[in-house]
């Protein structure tokens, strides 16, 4: 059935569009194509426009000054954004640096910014591989047959986050389940509840959990990334016990299920495409580029929002001051314009101008380490795989935040 672009528009508000990738794309396209700066009024939502060419996307994160994170940060229910300003103004709302915007956000980023540079990556690089090893092992000792995402994928980057935060591995479970219902708030498998409450619910236990470290590492500080949130000091004071908090959040979230998405949606396009498979195994050197081409296909980080400061011309669109634009990373990264034959999987692209990470000031803060865990798996995993193909049906969660495949069933053969 021919797709209206008014029915593409739409599908950006839609979580289980998300879930169906080839319709998914095919509206994306359509926007691309004939509205690219596109006025979206989707029942229960704000309006908003929605930006889909890469160009006009790099543009929007290039002129942090003109388009702001703040108020609306992500795209969320009318419901909730009235909810959120709500918090905000009562001083407890969740405040990460997705929800920042400079000179805050420049100050806030800085405490955690060493933990991903270089030499910290370079630390963490040993710790990444015994992990990649230990799951590649795991898939040994499951005879051959798995659902790839929910028994490797989203245990291994969790472990490598939470080994960062330096929480007990006692705790990785309660982590894994919490991070599942808050970015899965849009599938009915994933959440906790249908309702805003459920959302709330959620986070509270992030917050119960996370201020019972905060408390732990004040006390008796120790070498991790935890105790330099707890005990960061903005002005001389340390951060709010909401800010603290968010901060936490934001780290055990977002270096958890992108990257896993990331790895499982990886596995399941070299399964797809078994010629770059061979190409990739044949020629291990291969293996950054293809890792970065991983990261353009899935795009973890579906969308973010901005608000204009003032009048803006986006593309031949004027936006006016206080409107907000719906950055879509999906279509950013199959923009005709800039990736040769983009829905083409190419483990050897280069160059590869995707903006999965973003860019500008809000560039991913762990875009090196998602860099690192997902070449470390793959190292270890394309030596010793014989064979591989789908077990059944994969699934990819209904969301309009992040995510990917919640199910990817595979048959395998593994050396040793």
């Amino acid at each position: 059935m021919t797709m209206t672009v008014r029915e593409a528009g739409l599908a950006l508000a839609d979580p289980a569009a998300y879930a169906d990738e080839p319709r998914f794309h095919e509206a994306l396209a359509l926007l691309r194509r004939e509205d690219p700066v596109h006025r979206v009024e989707a029942e229960g939502y704000g309006p908003f426009w929605a930006v889909t060419r890469h160009a006009d996307i790099l543009e929007i994160e290039r002129n942090h000054t003109l388009f702001h994170n703040a108020p609306r940060s992500l795209l969320v229910p009318a419901e909730m954004d009235a909810r959120q300003r709500q918090r905000e103004a009562e001083g407890t709302a969740l405040r990460t640096l997705v929800h920042m915007d400079d000179p805050e956000h420049r100050v806030v980023r800085a405490i955690g910014a060493d933990w991903f540079r270089p030499k910290a990556m370079r630390a963490m690089q040993q710790r990444v591989d015994e992990l990649a090893r230990t799951y590649v092992d795991r898939m040994a000792e499951l005879g051959g047959e798995c659902d790839f995402v929910q028994q490797i994928a989203v245990h291994y980057p969790l472990y490598v986050i939470l080994s960062l935060l330096g929480l007990p591995e006692s705790d990785f479970p309660r982590m894994l389940k919490l991070t599942q219902e808050l970015f899965g708030e849009g599938d009915p498998e994933l959440r906790r509840g249908a309702e805003a409450d459920d959302v709330l619910a959620t986070l509270l236990d992030f917050f119960t959990y996370f201020q019972d470290l905060t408390n732990a590492r004040r006390a008796a500080p120790t070498d991790d990334l935890a105790s330099a949130i707890a005990n960061a000091r903005v002005d001389g004071a340390h951060l709010s016990d909401i800010d603290t908090l968010s901060y936490y959040v934001i780290i055990a979230t977002a270096g958890h299920d992108t990257t896993s998405s990331t790895i499982s949606g990886g596995l399941h396009a070299l399964i797809q495409h078994p010629g770059e498979l061979r190409r990739l195994r044949d020629d291990p050197a291969l293996l950054p580029t293809a890792v970065d081409e991983m990261i353009r296909w899935v795009t973890p980080v579906k969308e973010f929002m901005r608000t204009a400061t003032a009048d803006a011309r986006v593309g031949q669109v004027l936006v006016r001051e206080g409107e907000s634009l719906l950055l879509s990373y999906p279509s950013a990264n199959r923009d005709e314009d800039v990736f040769d034959e983009p829905f083409r999987f190419d483990v050897g692209r280069d160059p590869n101008k995707h903006l999965a990470f973003g860019f500008g000031v809000h560039y991913c803060l762990g875009a090196a380490l998602a860099r690192m865990e997902t070449r470390s798996l793959f190292a270890e995993l394309l030596p010793r795989l014989e064979s591989v193909e789908l077990a059944g049906r994969p699934e990819w969660a209904a969301t309009t935040f992040v995510g990917g495949l919640k199910r990817l069933p595979i048959h395998y053969t593994l050396k040793g």
